[in-house]
Order: structure tokens, then C-alpha cells, then sequence
């Protein structure tokens, strides 16, 4: 009886904490109306700077290009025809943001950046010539810049029709396993393939329709989907799913084929998935892509519905069957 007496004691005492707690908590004291917060007018211009142009004062850049100029004397001087000095820094130097200039006068570019080195040197360059040059010191910002360059994306465009080419050629000969046409019986591959899809389309719906959106997360990137807008958090979302998705089909992969055929339908598959990437990527800026993407989410379902769904399963071994009649696996008949 003490101990049953002790426990609703305790039990009255925690219902009586919490409720003071949550009551406490919705209560809110009047408190006299403070003056607004005065902001300096070089304090509302940086504001208004790093809204449209997403950086500021002390945002750090690393050097992408093989060297950049900077002017250790003043922007004025330099427009005012005087006489001025300069240095170069060379790629993969890094680079901190000291000061900003709206000069009105230059007509070449109206907006001049001071940096500071690896070495404590200062110097001046213009914006459009700093943004060409450098990029966010931060690994994702880093990858979006290797990805954005038209050099790369050519290259890489080349490179994944040659190997494509090159690949379905070989396993057509061969008659192997190829996703879309002659698949495993795994849901997974074919669903990598409708991802890597849907996300090239988003990824270039936002670059055009929302290029602010995708400017300031390439300024300050996260991985974390729940932090940006919902059109970057969905955009988070699908490379989450790629990643996970793509490691589920590399484990059915290696349980169903053997190491050999196993090779070969995984760089089938990477070539699928880079060309989706690329075609899509590129025809969605064009507003052709939606509708491709329509009928490639309805031929992709409707050849594994057909063709890699496994209808039985062998009863001695477990094996997945297509069709009834000997296991392919343990040669038992299935009737």
C-alpha cells in the first residue's frame, strides 16, 4: 500500500510540474514597446547587397581559374586614368571578402570587391571578373561549379554517348541483363533510373524558374532538406533517394548475376542513368522535358510490369520465376 501511495504521490506531483510548465510557458508578460532597432546606412546597404547578390563581408572564395588579377590601389584610381599597381593570385588560393564598392562611374562593372590572400594582401577586382574566377570555399559549392561548367558538361556528354553506345552494343550482343529491356527481378534499377530522371528535370526547372533560389544555395549550400525551400528540399529529397536507392540496387545486383554479368549491368545502368541526366537536364529547359519525363515514367513502369516483375517463386529453393516450370537455380519443376 506505501508503495502504490508513493507512486500516485509521484505521479500527481509530475502531472502538477507539467501543466505549471505548459501553462507557464503560454503566458506572456507585457512588456513596454521598445524603440526599433536603428540600422546604420552602411549596415542597410550591406543588407540590401547580400539579398541580391548573396555574400558579403567576410564570405570566403577559393580560385577556380589558373590566376586572378587583383589591384592593390584603389577602384579610383584606376578609373581616373592613374597610374596603378597589381598582383596575381594563382588557382587554389583563398580569398576573403574585405570590402564592397558600388562605383556608378565604371561602365565595365559597377561593383568592385577588395579581397584579402593567404597572405594578408589586399586587392581589388571586379565582380563579374571574381565570380568567373572563384567560387564559395565550401565542397558542395565546389562540386555545383565542376558540374555548372559548359566544358565539363560537353565532355562528359561525349563521354556518356560513346560509353553508352559502346556498352548496349556489347550486352545486346551478349543478350544480357540490361535495365528497361531484359532486366533482373528487382524494383530497384528501374527506379534509380526514374530518380536520376525527375531530378535533372527539377534540377533545371529551378535553375528556370527560381534562378534566386538556386543562386543562394549555391552561396550558401546545405544537405539538409528541411532548411531551403520546398522546391530545393524536394530537389535534397531526390539526391537522398538516389543515394539509398542506388546502393539497394548495387546489393541485388550482386546477389542475382555473377561478378562478370554483374560488371556489365552496372555500367549499363550508369550509362542510362548519365544519359536520363543529360537529356533531361537539357530538354527540360526547353519545357520538352516535362513531357518526355511523362512518357519515360510510363514505359519504364510498364517494361517492368511486363517483362522483370517475378510472379512465383520456386518452392525448394525460394528463387524468384517468371514463369512456371523448371528453377533455373536448382532445377526443381514448378508446376
Amino acid at each position: 500500500m506505501r508503495k502504490s501511495s508513493s507512486l500516485r504521490h509521484t505521479f500527481f506531483l509530475l502531472m502538477v510540474t507539467v501543466l505549471t510548465v505548459t501553462l507557464g510557458s503560454c503566458y506572456q508578460h507585457h512588456r513596454k514597446n521598445r524603440a526599433p532597432f536603428a540600422f546604420s546606412e552602411k549596415q542597410i546597404d550591406s543588407l540590401s547587397f547580400f539579398s541580391s547578390h548573396h555574400y558579403t563581408n567576410n564570405y570566403n572564395f577559393v580560385v577556380k581559374a589558373d590566376s586572378l588579377v587583383l589591384l592593390r590601389s584603389f577602384p579610383e584610381e584606376l578609373i581616373s586614368g592613374m597610374q596603378t599597381d597589381s598582383f596575381v593570385v594563382h588557382k587554389g588560393s583563398h580569398l576573403v571578402v574585405a570590402d564592397i564598392r558600388i562605383m556608378p562611374n565604371d561602365t565595365i562593372d559597377s561593383v568592385w570587391v577588395e579581397l584579402a590572400n593567404d597572405t594578408s594582401a589586399f586587392g581589388w577586382t571586379h565582380e563579374d571578373r571574381l565570380l568567373k574566377s572563384a567560387m564559395p570555399d565550401d565542397p558542395i559549392s565546389e562540386f555545383i561549379s565542376a558540374f555548372s561548367n559548359a566544358h565539363v558538361i560537353i565532355f562528359l556528354s561525349i563521354i556518356a554517348v560513346f560509353a553508352s553506345s559502346y556498352l548496349f552494343w556489347s550486352i545486346f550482343r551478349r543478350k544480357a541483363r540490361i535495365v528497361h529491356f531484359n532486366d533482373i527481378t528487382s524494383f530497384y534499377p528501374m527506379l534509380l533510373c526514374l530518380i536520376v530522371a525527375l531530378s535533372a528535370t527539377v534540377y533545371a526547372s529551378i535553375q528556370t524558374f527560381a534562378p534566386q533560389m538556386w543562386q543562394h544555395f549555391y552561396f550558401h549550400p546545405t544537405l539538409n532538406p528541411f532548411s531551403v525551400p520546398r522546391a530545393l528540399g524536394f530537389f535534397l529529397i531526390l539526391v537522398w533517394s538516389m543515394l539509398i536507392i542506388a546502393l539497394a540496387a548495387l546489393d541485388d545486383v550482386r546477389h542475382q548475376l555473377p561478378f562478370g554479368e554483374a560488371v556489365l549491368y552496372l555500367g549499363g545502368l550508369a550509362s542510362v542513368c548519365a544519359v536520363n541526366y543529360i537529356v533531361f537536364s537539357i530538354t527540360t529547359l526547353y519545357y520538352l522535358g516535362y513531357i518526355l519525363l511523362v512518357f519515360y515514367f510510363y514505359y519504364a513502369i510498364r517494361q517492368y510490369l511486363l517483362h522483370s516483375r517475378a510472379h512465383y517463386v520456386c518452392g525448394k529453393c525460394g528463387a524468384k520465376l517468371h514463369e512456371k516450370g523448371i528453377c533455373p537455380h536448382c532445377g526443381a519443376m514448378n508446376q
